[in-house]
């Protein structure tokens, strides 16, 4: 046993009041603050007299060390910090709102599938899911409910041919959410097209299934 006597250490120095205030000020005027979460970093409340208090996940005081490297974090895209936009909280922001309007009836529930094919809601459950394995459908978990992306269906709840080698590349490295997200909204690969209804034309459905393996590799890359 050491010989030295115990050091306990020394609380972090309290937060500047006005850093804390000016970071807060600045993330509610860009509609970010409520990302914060999201992004695994430290949020923030105001109390009864409108002072923002910052708090770690764990409900802890954020201190003034933590909160200037929090600052730094947030202003470090863009060479002027003071113009500078918290790139990945503006992402969540956008995923956030295009994952509700995707739930705004963008989908189909097991029973949805069953009555679509005309079967059981067992054989509709057992056929999803073996699709799934097979990466020939997209499925999505939301609060504990699988959902069935209906735009991916023809009129009788099958895949849409024309979207299997598509589904496969993706659905083998991109998060369902994301493969939702980008199927379903104009990407930058495809010139501002939509991919699944792009992929309807034979013409350019190959252009498709190459951006689809160009998204899915550039999502392993930032995965390794």
């Amino acid at each position: 046993m050491s010989d030295s006597p115990d050091h306990h250490s020394s609380p972090p120095a309290p937060a500047d009041p006005q850093l804390a205030g000016q970071l807060a000020a600045w993330l509610e005027q860009l509609g970010l603050a409520g990302q914060l979460a999201a992004a695994g970093l430290p949020t923030f409340e105001r109390d009864a007299d409108g002072t923002a208090l910052w708090r770690e996940a764990t409900g802890d005081p954020v201190g003034q060390e933590r909160l200037e490297q929090l600052d730094r974090l947030l202003r470090s895209e863009g060479e002027d910090p003071a113009y500078a936009v918290p790139v990945d909280l503006v992402r969540l922001r956008r995923e956030a709102r295009v994952r509700a309007e995707l739930l705004d009836g963008g989908w189909v529930d097991y029973a949805g599938v069953a009555a679509l094919r005309g079967v059981s809601l067992n054989a509709a459950r057992f056929a999803v899911h073996k699709a799934a394995e097979r990466r020939t459908l997209l499925l999505v978990s939301h609060e504990g409910t699988v959902l069935v992306p209906s735009f991916q269906l023809d009129d009788a709840g099958e895949v849409r041919t024309e979207l299997l080698t598509v589904l496969e590349p993706l659905l083998a490295a991109v998060d369902p959410w994301r493969a939702w997200i980008w199927l379903t909204h104009p990407a930058a690969l495809l010139g501002g097209a939509v991919p699944h209804e792009a992929a309807r034309d034979p013409e350019e459905l190959p252009v498709v299934q190459r951006a689809a393996v160009a998204l899915a590799e550039r999502a392993r890359s930032t995965q390794g």
